[in-house]
């Protein structure tokens, strides 16, 4: 039977489906094995755990070795071809595995027929979660294209493995945890008082009004609850509610990588692997078999699992919160009947201290209204992948706001930063006018052209900022002249591990697809600062803006970089490919990262793949360093772009997500000014390209200063664009450049803030 295991690699929808096939934890891991098995026609399979904390390797699920071995065979790290593996994060083929000097044999297993080994490491980041291994009596059997393949069929199931091991932490912990545990009580804000108004900061715009639902972290929000005067319910009701709830999360899953190819990565597995885990939903029969009412069996069970991940020291358990409560509430919803059993979020505001970006995209998928993000939650990412999904979002910092009851009626304008609890029906007339405004303004606003002028004819190429692939066709509505910056770490933000070479280039390539023949710029992965992987081993860095960020990490852990840079030759094969670094500081940087391009080209030329052989190579200036050498960039490099937001945070030591010191951030600083325009003058001397991207790219102030120093290209978030385009098409790029020139002389902020305003200068 022939191979198929490039099926096996892209198909997320069959990895989706081993949900579907299996009823617990051990059922899945067992029902992996023998799908894996199926595609790679190897007559055996087997996924080895590891405990981090005996350092050991334990035979976890098998296809073709002794089921009696399963939790007795254990491994010590490096031991054995398979501990070998995982000591040295690498994959390991041998053509007769018992040749190989480190190879162990172990009596009873069953193995000693089978020559041909083929073991990979299964990795969370670079924390070690297992082994997937391949055995088969032919010698030889395994290739280079096997191991490519399990390494990235290692890749999909790594996050939903990772899970099903905290699963296993998780039933160790409650064989340890004392019976009973104290209910907290809560301290809410009454939703009987009357209106208050708070004053926030607008993070995504939109209009939302909703009931709110708090799902802060404290031990507030711990417990979930049966609401008085619930029904009494049979077990059977309780099974029918289960399988529901098992139900939605599976299609829910499902509608989400229909959706969201690029950033899905099986978000829900958490939620279907603690419902099928028989020792919670089993928990919850044994109780009600004992006669405790149906809904406080739920309630209790999951009050106990909150209270165990909330309070664990691994901080994997405790980001699963959420996720627990998630399923309590679909449980308890799904035990009613009507229109609330569909169990989404639609029509609710949810208030939060912290959300990581796959809660965003949960709540997304699950249609909520709104996001409220109380101070100190806030990192950029978080807003970005709101204005993605179009989510209003804004930020307050009052974190009373994290008590109040639940349904109480909320109100956001995303746009304005302003939050109402408890509105008046003034106010709530007042936003649904709003929201209908807002509606005219955008459809009138689309009347859009497809080139961009300035009156006296001067040619400004507008184009968007992509973070996810479903903003594309808002793009080419919107006619967006092309993509100037796609953020390629989103896939990685949003994921629960890094994304093989082979996702990678499905995403790139459906991007560049998307977009027809327009220019796609892609920045390689800019994480570090505040956005950061929650799977990636955390590094205690007392100033994340200034450590292990953007290209500085890239270069540190260069196979991580190859894959991406791999994807991106891959797919950008017969396009015009353009890829920019982030954070340059150094004409070494940019030429050390050009040389590892050069690299991946030369192994995919040995390889035979297909690949784009004249990549334009592009530099962000972003630093003052970078500004200093911009004439030696601008010779080494095939374009420039100036990264805005980073630029005037770096050139003014202002962290722009510190609330305490925004007023600081100041985009029209002389200092900033002089450094666009040197940048500017650079390129042109050069002959070099040179975009602008950043939020002062939207701003109808900074806009004419822009193309007074002859900024040709600006990228913009996508809905931006009709208003650029406005703006652009309202000026005289001569008389722009000379009210530049001008600006450019002065050295006080309140003389270029009169400038720019138009009263001065």
């Amino acid at each position: 039977m022939r191979k198929d295991n490039v099926e096996l690699i892209c198909n997320i929808a069959e990895l989706a489906g081993l949900f579907q096939k299996s009823s617990g934890l051990s059922d899945f891991l067992q029902t992996v094995v023998s799908v894996v098995a199926y595609h790679m026609r190897a007559a055996v399979c087997s996924i080895y755990l590891y405990d981090d904390q005996s350092r050991e390797l334990v035979l976890t699920a098998t296809q073709g070795l002794n089921p009696e071995s399963i939790g007795k065979v254990r491994l010590k790290l490096g031991e054995g071809l398979t501990g070998l593996a995982l000591k040295e994060l690498r994959p390991i083929r041998e053509g007769r595995g018992s040749r190989n000097p480190n190879f162990k044999f172990i009596p009873g297993i069953r193995e000693e027929q089978y020559q041909a080994f083929l073991a990979v490491p299964i990795l969370r980041g670079l924390e070690r979660v297992g082994v997937l291994v391949l055995q088969d009596p032919v010698e030889n059997y395994f290739d280079e294209n096997d191991t490519k393949a399990l390494q990235a069929i290692a890749a999909q199931l790594a996050a939903t493995i990772e899970n099903a091991k905290l699963l296993i932490t998780l039933h160790q912990m409650q064989e340890r945890q004392a019976a009973g545990q104290a209910e907290t009580r809560q301290t809410a804000l009454p939703s009987e008082l009357g209106m208050k108004f708070i004053r926030g900061v607008p993070a995504s715009a939109g209009i939302a009004v909703g009931r709110a639902l708090p799902i802060g972290m404290s031990e507030d929000h711990f417990v979930v609850k049966p609401e008085a005067g619930m029904p009494s319910w049979t077990l059977d009701d309780f099974r029918r509610a289960l399988a529901k709830t098992e139900d939605q999360i599976e299609q829910l899953q499902l509608s989400v990588e229909e959706k969201l190819t690029d950033v899905a990565s099986m978000i829900f597995s958490a939620h279907l692997l603690i419902l099928k885990d028989d020792k919670f939903s089993g928990a919850m029969e044994s109780l009600i078999r004992q006669g405790v009412p149906v809904a406080d069996a739920v309630a209790r069970v999951v009050q106990e699992y909150v209270h165990l991940f909330g309070n664990s020291n691994n901080p994997r358990l405790r980001e699963k919160v959420q996720d627990v409560r998630d399923i309590g509430r679909r449980l308890l919803n799904n035990l009613r009947s009507g229109e609330e059993s569909q169990s989404d979020y639609a029509g609710r505001v949810i208030v939060a201290s912290e959300l990581m970006p796959s809660d965003i995209l949960k709540l997304s998928a699950q249609r909520v209204e709104g996001l409220a993000l109380v101070a100190g939650g806030l990192t950029s990412h978080v807003a970005i992948l709101a204005r993605s999904l179009q989510l209003p979002m804004v930020i307050v910092e009052d974190r009373s706001l994290l008590h109040v009851d639940e349904d109480t009626v909320i109100a956001i304008d995303g746009e304005q930063g302003n939050l109402y609890i408890n509105p008046t029906p003034d106010v709530l007339r007042n936003f649904e006018e709003l929201r209908r405004t807002r509606q005219v303004m955008e459809t009138h606003l689309q009347n859009v052209a497809d080139e961009t002028y300035t009156r006296d004819g001067q040619r400004v190429h507008v184009l968007c900022n992509i973070n996810m692939l479903s903003e594309v066709p808002a793009a080419l509505r919107l006619k967006a002249e092309g993509v100037g910056l796609y953020r390629s770490e989103f896939p990685f933000i949003v994921r629960n591990d890094f994304p093989s070479e082979e996702e990678q280039y499905r995403v790139y390539r459906k991007l560049i697809d998307g977009m027809g023949d327009r220019p796609v710029i892609f920045r390689t992965l800019d994480i570090g600062g505040d956005k950061m992987l929650s799977y990636f081993p955390i590094v205690n860095e007392s100033n994340p803006f200034l450590g292990l960020r953007a290209i500085r990490f890239s270069l540190r852990h260069r196979h991580i970089f190859e894959q991406q840079l791999r994807a991106l030759l891959r797919a950008g094969h017969q396009t015009k490919l353009h890829i920019m670094f982030p954070l340059v500081a150094s004409v070494e940087d940019f030429t050390e990262a050009r040389d590892i391009v050069h690299a991946c080209m030369q192994s995919l030329e040995q390889e035979g793949i297909p690949y784009n052989r004249a990549p334009k190579l592009g530099a962000m200036i972003e630093l003052p360093s970078a500004v200093e050498i911009v004439e030696e960039l601008a010779a080494e490099a095939d374009f420039l772009s100036i990264g805005g937001n980073d630029l005037v945070q770096y050139m003014l030591a202002v962290d722009r997500t510190n609330e305490a010191i925004s007023d600081l951030y100041v985009a029209h600083h002389p200092a900033v000014l002089r450094a666009l325009h040197r940048v500017a003058q650079a390129a042109h001397r050069h002959g070099r390209p040179v975009s602008f991207c950043g939020e002062m790219a939207a701003d109808p102030k900074m806009i004419p200063f822009l193309v007074g120093i002859g900024i040709r290209v600006l990228s913009v978030e996508a809905r931006q664009i009709p208003r650029v385009q406005q703006i652009v098409r309202s000026l005289d790029a001569a008389q722009a450049a000379e009210k530049a020139r001008r600006i450019l002389q002065m050295g006080r902020i309140r003389d270029v803030a009169r400038a720019l305003e138009g009263n001065g200068g």
